[in-house]
C-alpha cells in the first residue's frame, strides 16, 4: 500500500494532468512502456525504438501507435511540404 501511494504521488509530480489521467506509467513495470512512448514522441525512428525495446517494428507500432501524441501539426506540415515543395512552416 505504501509503495502504491508513493508511486501515485510520483506520477502526479512528474506527469502532466492529462498523462496522470492516462494509463501511462500506472505501475513501475510501465516505465518501459513510458520510455518507448517517450522515444517515439521525441521523433526517434520506429526502427531504432523497436530495436532498443526488443520488438519488431510491426509489434512496436501495433502496441504503441496510440501513444504517439502531439505530432499532428508537425506531420501535417511535412505532408504539405511534400505536396507543395514549399518548406513548412511558411
Amino acid at each position: 500500500m505504501t509503495y502504491s501511494r508513493v508511486w501515485d504521488e510520483a506520477r502526479r509530480l512528474a506527469l502532466t494532468p492529462r498523462q496522470v489521467d492516462s494509463p501511462l506509467a500506472s505501475r513501475p513495470y510501465d516505465l518501459r512502456h513510458a520510455a518507448v512512448s517517450l522515444w517515439l514522441n521525441a521523433g526517434v525512428p520506429a526502427t531504432e525504438v523497436a530495436e532498443r525495446a526488443g520488438h519488431s517494428v510491426d509489434v512496436l507500432l501495433k502496441v504503441y501507435a496510440k501513444c504517439i501524441d502531439g505530432e499532428e501539426a508537425t506531420v501535417n506540415g511535412r505532408i504539405d511540404e511534400a505536396l507543395s515543395g514549399v518548406a513548412w512552416p511558411v
